[in-house]
């Protein structure tokens, strides 16, 4: 078999009405074309041993097992590549299901049609499908492992956090272009002018003094408390010289923490003596040059959501911890821990593996244990200094429990910091009553705030912050497109396009469009040469500067702009 060409849909297709992020493999029989699948000696069996999970595939029969009733009476070969990529894509974890296979027009030659999750994964998956079909076929062994392994590895490399992901999702719901204009997390929602733009969950709406602020942990306090909003008391210091004075004031238990830290890093809590105050201070330095001391505030660790300076979501946040059963060390407790399915890799699932760190053994080690320490029965040992999903810990939905001051104090803060998405790190017994009465502070506020507890708390009602900030983006059901006119035919088309580009342009638009002699913003050509293709519609649909494209499409490559105006890519 030949895979003669390989391509990938992301919008409107020839293939489906509803389904747009397919792969099509132009893929040549050759030989097999005279060879159903019945009668290849031992190929069901085969097939069967290898990829048993294929029994669910439906297939045409419409049944459980119809599509190995469809390989046991003879199918051929294209139709069998489309199932095994599919499945394999499945079973790396990708959510995937719509598939066809349709002759090409020239004998043995088929477009194998199949949905991705992930391009690269896509494409990766319709070589692989081709290869233990090969395999199958000769009766040779073939590790289907390799291949799962490598699909779980390009879909998360390329996969978006969570927090960009459910921004994404929601606009593709609310029909709002999306492209992705690096391979981290940059990603435009919407087209030209009327175009917005994220990054993680920083939008361009956000104010960059406001990030600013937010990272510098005493200004942030400074504000805060000018304006009559609880915070711990404390300072910052550079020198070591300086710790004891500040404690004296302050008083024993305190906090100290890296200025500009994030996720936890770098923070020590509770400290209740000058020895491990002196560590705390020598540990938060390996994160940034000054450091914070504050009073240890004692309660409830909540992290508050706030989107276009109104409540979204609150969560209950807990550190990560093991319980004793009387038989298990410290590491193997948390070895257990680790196979939780909902826990994996940074942020590839709802919960975060725990790791035993530096961190880790001194909170241990406080408490006199060591990794290889059996805890007692029952007994519950915190293992990270701070409750951020990102070091293990968990969370509990809380929204619907906040008093109302609380609201308003926390809707307030996010107008003082001027910060459209705003996370705000609470210390409290409880959100239930005003924190001014219980004696509760804030402790940070926090740009770009992470939304996968809110997405997915460990326990408690799911929150929707992508809705909200598309809400804050798009008001009014906007979808951020702009007009596009694209023209195609025979003879006159780059005639037709300066004509409809001018005849625009006097309307009042401010107007990009291509030709086969370059790409034209405001009638200045900023590329020359023939420009009829997806990559030059991408560049006109990509400036702020147009709220209208007029587009020249060469035949040959209209299907493939069409296919390509919506992209986003999955890397």
């Amino acid at each position: 078999m030949i895979v003669v060409d390989i391509k990938t849909t992301d919008g409107p297709n020839y293939w489906s009405v509803r389904r747009q992020r397919l792969v099509v493999m132009l893929l040549d029989l050759e030989e097999l074309e005279e060879k159903p699948t019945d009668l290849i000696p031992g190929f069901y069996d085969r097939l069967s041993r290898l990829i048993p999970s294929l029994e669910d595939h439906r297939c045409s029969v419409g049944t459980k097992g119809g599509f190995f009733k469809r390989v046991k009476e003879g199918t051929w070969m294209g139709h069998v590549i489309e199932h095994i990529a599919l499945e394999i894509q499945a079973l790396a974890g990708m959510q995937t299901g719509f598939g066809r296979t349709r002759p090409a027009g020239n004998k043995g030659v088929y477009h194998v049609v199949f949905a991705y999750e992930d391009a690269e994964a896509g494409k990766y998956a319709a070589k692989a499908a081709v290869r233990i079909a090969e395999a199958l076929v000769n009766g040779e062994d073939y590790n289907l492992q390799h291949d799962i392994d490598a699909l779980k590895t390009i879909a998360e490399s390329n996969r978006l956090g969570p927090s960009t992901n459910a921004i994404v999702q929601e606009a593709l719901k609310r029909n709002i272009p999306v492209l992705r204009l690096d391979d981290d997390c940059l990603i435009q929602l919407g087209y030209g002018s009327a175009q917005r733009r994220i990054e993680a969950s920083i939008a361009s709406t956000t104010s960059n003094i406001s990030v600013d602020l937010a990272g510098n942990k005493h200004s942030t306090k400074q504000l805060l408390k000018s304006n009559y909003v609880p915070v711990p008391e404390g300072s910052t210091l550079v020198h070591e010289e300086e710790l004891e004075n500040i404690i004296s004031h302050i008083g024993y238990p305190v906090v100290i923490k890296p200025i500009d830290g994030n996720q936890g890093k770098g923070a020590t809590t509770n400290i209740t003596c000058y020895e491990d105050a002196v560590k705390a201070f020598h540990y938060a330095k390996e994160f940034s040059s000054t450091v914070v001391c504050e009073q240890f505030i004692a309660g409830n660790d909540f992290r508050i959501l706030v989107i276009d300076y109104r409540l979204t979501a609150a969560a209950l946040r807990t550190p990560a911890a093991v319980t004793g059963d009387g038989i298990h060390t410290i590491r193997e407790l948390v070895a257990q821990a680790n196979l939780d399915p909902k826990r994996g890799k940074n942020h590839e699932k709802v919960l975060t593996r725990i790791t035993i760190d530096e961190a880790a053994i001194n909170l241990m080690s406080k408490k006199g244990f060591t990794p290889d320490s059996v805890l007692l029965k029952g007994y519950k040992l915190l293992l990270k200094p701070t409750a951020n999903l990102s070091t293990g810990g968990t969370a509990e939905d809380v929204t619907d429990d906040i008093h109302p001051a609380n609201i308003a104090l926390f809707e307030r803060i996010a107008r003082l910091m001027n910060l459209d998405i705003c996370g705000i790190d609470i210390m409290a017994t409880s959100l239930t009553e005003p924190i001014t009465e219980n004696g509760g502070a804030v402790l940070e506020v926090n740009a770009a705030p992470g939304f996968r507890m809110h997405i997915a708390p460990s326990s408690g009602k799911p929150r929707n912050p992508g809705k909200a900030v598309v809400d804050m983006l798009f008001p009014n059901g906007n979808n951020g497109r702009i007009p596009i006119i694209a023209i195609t035919g025979t003879n006159g088309k780059t005639t037709t396009t300066r004509l409809m580009a001018h005849v625009t342009k006097c309307a009042g638009y401010k107007v990009g469009y291509t030709t086969t002699d370059g790409i034209y913003i405001h009638d200045q050509m900023i590329v020359k040469g023939d420009c009829t293709g997806p990559v030059s519609t991408r560049t006109i649909l990509r400036d702020p500067g147009i709220n209208m494209a007029v587009l020249e499409c060469a035949r040959g490559t209209a299907a493939s702009r069409t296919d390509n105006a919506n992209r986003i890519r999955s890397k």
